[in-house]
């Protein structure tokens, strides 16, 4: 421990958004952090690999550009965003389909009027849901009865149709499950995000964005390979059997880790697999994402996107970099997606090469809840499992965790 030191003022364990955005906040304030993670390199589930030039984000993930904290905390302009197609295109009956946001493509919204993935009275209702949740705070979408988004669609009216061909498999992407039973609350603020913002990578991957936060701290204070066996107030103890003391203690890991360190009972998570392939072309030319709206019967693939058309950098010259994500699925089952994929673009597919194939067991918590930064004194947490299940939401629990922490300590 020599390489840490003995003492520090606060020490954070875990290097994700969620740890360093308080961290960030801790040292804007002046105070001393250490944050540590066993990990090579800070991001937590946010990291990007370079496997022979293509750039391979662990696990499909987005940034909602409207998200209020990520505008606060990131630089957009470094990041270098690179937007999503405003809609996507369903594969239904052996075709695909466009589904557009006709607030931002108006034509294309009126060509899709007569598509069969939902009726023109569903489409209307998709615009007055735009439009209701749109124009409504974030503060009274937080203080409506809450339910599930399966009974939130019902109480909307929309039909079968537009329900299992678009928003199951879309919103299943985005809550990594299709039984439509996350909370109504985070359904509605995720479906304002999007209607306010566009969906985006950084053009060089999403571990631009902890890389982003951790270089706005002092050199030295991310410490990677540091191994964390236990969590107590004021100590950390380390597998290599040394500890660390401080005034305050941030566990800022995943849901599941943090519940051993803290000897709380694990949050639950959703799970979720992402396959890589090589393809000499892209086989839809756009930066679009395509949904699944035949359902699991139709093959595993959820929803699938060419990582390279929307930002070139994702993958070498003169090659495409596509992405298909399973939900709750592992990489054992490649010949089934293939398969799927083949019935979809033909036989193209097999030009493809398989790059990699990434199992995210902890890739979102499974029913996150707001939880009191404070545990007991002198030890802390913070994460999107005790905020809300999102990059928006890991960032807002950073902060809050400092803010709590540097009132503690201002008292002490």
């Amino acid at each position: 421990m020599s390489s840490i030191g003995s003492s520090t003022e606060v020490v954070v364990v875990g290097a994700g958004i969620a740890g360093l955005a308080c961290a960030r906040a801790l040292r804007e304030a002046g105070r001393e952090v250490v944050v540590i993670d066993r990990s090579d390199a800070p991001g937590g589930r946010m990291r990007t690999d370079l496997v022979e030039g293509f750039r391979l984000d662990r696990g499909f993930q987005v940034l909602l550009t409207a998200y209020p904290e990520a505008k606060r905390v990131l630089d957009y302009d470094r990041l270098d965003l690179r937007a999503f197609y405003p809609g996507a295109l369903v594969r239904w009956h052996e075709s695909f389909h466009r589904v557009a946001d006709p607030f931002r493509r108006p034509v294309d919204g009126l060509l899709g009027v007569g598509s069969p993935v939902g009726s023109l009275v569903d489409k209307l209702r998709v615009g007055l849901l735009r439009f209701e949740l749109g124009s409504a705070s974030l503060e009274a979408l937080a203080s409506r009865p809450e339910t599930t988004t399966g009974d939130a669609l019902d109480a909307r009216g929309f039909g079968p149709a537009i329900r299992e061909r678009f928003l199951r498999p879309f919103l299943g992407g985005v809550f990594l499950e299709r039984d439509l039973r996350t909370s109504s609350r985070m359904f509605e603020f995720v479906w304002k995000m999007f209607s306010s913002g566009d969906i985006a990578v950084p053009a060089l991957g999403m571990q631009a964005i902890p890389e982003q936060l951790a270089g706005a701290l002092p050199p030295g204070t991310v410490r990677t390979g540091v191994e964390v066996v236990a969590a107590e107030p004021g100590l950390v103890r380390l597998a290599d059997g040394s500890t660390l003391s401080a005034r305050a203690v941030v566990v800022a890991a995943d849901g599941p880790a943090a519940a051993r360190l803290l000897g709380e009972v694990d949050p639950g998570s959703r799970s979720v697999t992402c396959h890589y392939f090589a393809a000499p072309r892209s086989p839809l030319g756009e930066p679009v994402l395509v949904l699944n709206g035949e359902g699991p019967q139709d093959g595993p693939v959820n929803n699938l996107c060419v990582e390279s058309d929307v930002s070139p950098a994702y993958a070498p010259p003169g090659q495409a970099l596509v992405s298909a994500t399973v939900l709750e699925g592992s990489p054992d089952e490649l010949d089934g997606v293939t398969a799927h994929l083949r019935r979809w673009f033909g036989a193209q597919v097999d030009g493809w090469r398989h790059l990699r194939s990434y199992h995210v067991a902890h890739a979102l918590p499974d029913r996150p809840e707001p939880r009191a930064p404070r545990v007991r004194d002198g030890l802390w947490r913070c994460g999107d499992w005790c905020e809300q299940a999102s990059i928006n939401g890991a960032l807002v629990s950073g902060r809050k965790v400092a803010e709590a922490v540097l009132a503690d300590l201002r008292h002490a």
